[in-house]
């Protein structure tokens, strides 16, 4: 019987991969007796900071990612895709639904046994994977980090607000896609340059949650929206808040800045603020978060909060199959062991299974090719400078480069320019990536 212990993205992809591999598994969750800082159920999956799986764009990082995942049979994309929401050119989902059709899967699998239980300490009598996200509970992280003798890493992470739909002005705000993409699918909230300063202000001025320790560092790729305000007026306007793409039908231009909308339910009666995590205290959300126009009533069904991760040194700690170097039949997948993001962690969980299973048959491991986006990035865990590392999302540019020649690079800019390179650079990736993943599959048995 193999042990997976945690029912986060990363543990239940592998617990259900392994099952229907015909093995046994016995999958550890401690929700809801014991309770994590940002958890609310005790279903498999949850998803806490966002319900977006990225962009569904076939040529970037995502897309080639969960073209990869398709192939392998993922469980968590096949649940995303039944319960997903509108939102523009990416996958997202109704949260509770989603976490409700995992769940589902693995309670009902005839080979995996649902063990409601908090491990402090895995026996290692059994091959065990260690999936118990950036929450992971103290006893557990203390552990591992005196089994492997390197300390634990952190960094804090913040949660956007969610606010009831029918709360939104529609009279002010209106629904679109950027560029008309994918639909009408955001609700779009408009200011003016008045407006935005005024909003800043208020921002600024705000009272935050206290951090407990203030060496640990914010994830750059989800700060608080404070933080962003902190490093220049101007910068939610170049991120969160830009008002590229999207013509006010009032006006026919671009505003002066926008704050956009996600669905986050099925029934469409929840709305995320996108990019707008924050560590503000709730009282000071309300008030500076009605000063967006379109929100000046908004009902907030959960305010932003903010919580610190944790995640290992992974290239002092594992291989590119995710097994750990110095324990036997000990792995460590998802946000724990380094990478950023609820698809990458499922991703994780998916290798793990693959690796487990070739050590079940005591074969020797084969990590996925570097050329693959998968095998990309469990190539940069295991072997990125130890001293700089931190988590990762996917991203084109872990991806080996493309041989010299493949592309006209001259010619495509000048017909195209930088939007064309792009695009075909991404098409070129996600050709050799489905290429390569393919005669890997081929080489360890799976069947096409």
């Amino acid at each position: 019987m193999f042990h997976v212990i945690g029912a986060g993205l990363a543990g239940s992809e592998a617990a259900w991969q392994l099952a229907e591999r015909g093995f046994r598994v016995r999958l550890s969750e401690m929700r809801p007796r014991w309770i994590t800082p940002a958890h609310l159920t005790d279903g498999a999956a949850e998803m806490v900071c966002s319900n977006s799986f990225k962009s569904d764009d076939p040529h970037s990082a995502t897309g080639i990612l969960k073209a990869e995942m398709r192939r392998m049979g993922s469980l968590i994309l096949r649940c995303a895709e039944s319960t997903r929401v509108p939102a523009g050119n990416s996958l997202a989902v109704d949260r509770e639904a989603f976490s409700s059709a995992v769940t589902t899967a693995l309670r009902t699998h005839p080979n995996i046994l649902w063990d409601e239980a908090r491990v402090e300490a895995p026996t290692l009598d059994e091959p065990t994977l260690i999936a118990t996200g950036p929450l992971t509970a103290d006893p557990l992280a203390d552990w591992l980090s005196r089994t492997t003798g390197r300390g634990r890493l952190h960094f804090y992470d913040a949660i956007a607000p969610i606010v009831e739909r029918d709360s939104i002005d529609m009279g002010i705000a209106w629904k679109a896609s950027r560029y008309d993409k994918g639909g009408a699918d955001f609700i779009n909230c408009p200011l003016d340059s008045d407006q935005y300063e005024r909003f800043i202000d208020a921002l600024l001025s705000a009272e935050r949650a206290p951090l407990h320790d203030i060496d640990t560092p914010y994830f750059e790729a989800c700060l608080p929206i404070e933080v962003m305000a902190d490093r220049g007026r101007e910068t939610l306007r170049h991120g969160p808040m830009k008002p590229v793409g999207l013509d006010d039908p009032r006006t026919g231009r671009w505003p002066h800045a926008v704050v956009q909308l996600r669905q986050d339910t099925l029934a469409g009666e929840h709305y995320n603020l996108v990019g707008f995590q924050t560590r503000l205290k709730w009282g000071a959300q309300r008030e500076v978060l009605r000063l967006i126009p379109g929100l000046a009533d908004a009902e907030f069904a959960r305010f932003g909060s903010i919580h610190r991760n944790t995640y290992i040194q992974a290239p002092k700690i594992i291989d590119a199959t995710l097994a750990v170097k110095t324990i036997p039949d000990l792995w460590i997948a998802g946000q724990l062991a380094g990478v950023e993001g609820y698809l990458e962690s499922a991703a994780a969980g998916l290798a793990a299974a693959f690796a487990m299973d070739r050590s079940a048959k005591h074969l020797p491991p084969l990590p996925f090719p570097q050329d693959t986006m998968i095998g990309s990035l469990l190539h940069y865990l295991a072997h990125a400078a130890p001293e700089d590392f931190a988590p990762t999302n996917a991203m084109i540019g872990l991806l080996p480069p493309l041989p010299e020649g493949t592309l006209d690079l001259r010619g495509l800019k000048r017909s195209g320019g930088a939007r064309a390179v792009k695009v075909a650079k991404g098409e070129a990736h996600r050709e050799r990536a489905l290429l390569s993943l393919e005669q890997h599959l081929l080489a360890i048995g799976v069947p096409a």
